[in-house]
C-alpha cells in the first residue's frame, strides 16, 4: 500500500509539472493527445456548452459563455495545484507520516493539512515534519509551490496581452465589414467609397493579425475560448470574413490586384488548420456556406456598387476549390466554440456595432 502511495503521488506530480509546463512555458503545439489541460478542457467545455445551448436569448447565452475563458483557467491552475498538493501528501503517508502533531500519530489528514500549508508557503507550524525524508519533501514543496505562483502571476499578464492585441483589430474591423463581418459588405463599402486602393493595406494589416493570432493561440490554447467583449463580433468570424474576402479578390474582381490577397488567404488559412488541429474540433467535410443562389446575390451586390466580379464556370469551379481548402476547418471551429461563421453578405438594414452606442440629443446642457 505504501508502494502504490509512492507511485502515485509521484506520477500525480511529474504529470501536473509536466502539463503545466507544455501550457504555460513550452511555446509550440504538444501533438499528444493525452494531456492533463486537454482532458480539462474538453470536459469543461462540454458541460458548459451543454448549459448554454439551454438559454435561449442570445445575449444571455453570450454572457454566460464568456465566463468559461477566464473561469477555465482558474480552474486549470486550481486542477494543478490540487494535484501536486495530494501527490506530495501521498509522498509522505508512503514515508510513515514523520509529523509531529498534537494528540499523537499522525494521518493522512494531517499530511494533506501540511501539504496543503507547505505548497502555499503559509508557514503555520502547527504540524511539522520531524523525519528526515519528511523534512526534505516539505523543503522541496514549499520551493515547488513557491515557483508555482510565480508563474502564474507571470502567465496572467502575458495571456491577457495576446487576448488585448487580438481584438484591437477585431474592433477595427467593425466600420470595415459590418458587424458581423462579411466579405461582400468589405468590398461594397470600399466600391461604395472610392478606396479600393485601400483594400492591399487592410489585407497587409490581416496578414500579421491571422500571423499573431496563429501563434499566440498555439502557445495558449486557452485564449481560443476567450470571447470578444462585443456582441455579434469573434476572432472567428473575422477569420472567415478575411479568407472570404481573399477568395473573391483571387478568383477575379476587375481591378483589383492578386497578390497581397494570395498571401493573406495563405497565412488565414494555416491559421484555421493549425488552430482546428490544436483544439481537436471534429471536422465538416460536407460544409457549404455558398449556394449557387447565394453566390449570384453576392456578385449582384458587388456589381451594383460598381465592381466586375468573375463571371465563368472557371471561376466558379476556383471559388469552389478555394472554399473547400478552409471551409470545413472553420465550420469545424464556429461549431465546437458556438462562434458563428459570418455569411458572405450582409442580410437586411444591420447596423454595425458603434451606431448601437447611445448618443447624446440636445446638447450638453442634456447631459
Amino acid at each position: 500500500m505504501r508502494v502504490a502511495s509512492l507511485l502515485i503521488g509521484l506520477i500525480l506530480i511529474a504529470t501536473a509539472l509536466w502539463d503545466a509546463f507544455e501550457t504555460v512555458v513550452l511555446p509550440r503545439t504538444v501533438t499528444r493527445r493525452l494531456r492533463l489541460a486537454r482532458t480539462y478542457f474538453r470536459f469543461t467545455w462540454q458541460s458548459w456548452s451543454a448549459v448554454a445551448t439551454r438559454v435561449r436569448h442570445d445575449s444571455r447565452r453570450e454572457r454566460f459563455l464568456a465566463v468559461y475563458g477566464p473561469v477555465s483557467l482558474l480552474g486549470l491552475l486550481t486542477v494543478w495545484a490540487l494535484c501536486l498538493i495530494a501527490g506530495f501528501a501521498l509522498l509522505q503517508w508512503a514515508d510513515g507520516s514523520h509529523l509531529a502533531v498534537e494528540g499523537g500519530q499522525a494521518r493522512f489528514g494531517d499530511d494533506l493539512y501540511i501539504s496543503g500549508t507547505t505548497f502555499f508557503t503559509l508557514g503555520l507550524g502547527d504540524v511539522h515534519p520531524v523525519g528526515g525524508i519528511a523534512r526534505v519533501l516539505t523543503v522541496a514543496e514549499g520551493g515547488m509551490g513557491f515557483a508555482f505562483l510565480a508563474i502564474v502571476i507571470a502567465y496572467f499578464p502575458v495571456l491577457y496581452q495576446s487576448f488585448s492585441r487580438r481584438e484591437v483589430r477585431l474592433t477595427l474591423m467593425d466600420a470595415w465589414a459590418g458587424s458581423p463581418p462579411a466579405a461582400a459588405e468589405l468590398l461594397r463599402r470600399l466600391a461604395s467609397a472610392g478606396q479600393l486602393n485601400a483594400l492591399d493595406a487592410f489585407l497587409r494589416d490581416w496578414e500579421y493579425w491571422c500571423s499573431e493570432l496563429l501563434e499566440s493561440h498555439i502557445s495558449y490554447p486557452v485564449l481560443a475560448f476567450f470571447r470578444s467583449q462585443h456582441q455579434r463580433q469573434s476572432w472567428v468570424a473575422a477569420l472567415v470574413a478575411v479568407l472570404d474576402a481573399s477568395a473573391l479578390v483571387i478568383v477575379g474582381i476587375e481591378g483589383i490586384p492578386l497578390w497581397q490577397a494570395q498571401v493573406t488567404f495563405a497565412i488565414a488559412r494555416h491559421t484555421a488548420v493549425d488552430l482546428t488541429q490544436v483544439l481537436h474540433a471534429p471536422l465538416d467535410a460536407s460544409a457549404d456556406r455558398l449556394s449557387p443562389a447565394e453566390l449570384e446575390r453576392v456578385r449582384q451586390l458587388l456589381e451594383e456598387s460598381g465592381l466586375r466580379p468573375r463571371r465563368s464556370s472557371d471561376a466558379d469551379a476556383r471559388l469552389a476549390e478555394l472554399r473547400r481548402s478552409y471551409e470545413p476547418f472553420v465550420v469545424a471551429l464556429s461549431r465546437m466554440l458556438m462562434m458563428p461563421a459570418p455569411s458572405w453578405r450582409r442580410e437586411g438594414p444591420v447596423r454595425d456595432n458603434w451606431q448601437t452606442s447611445p448618443k447624446i440629443v440636445g446638447g450638453p446642457h442634456h447631459l
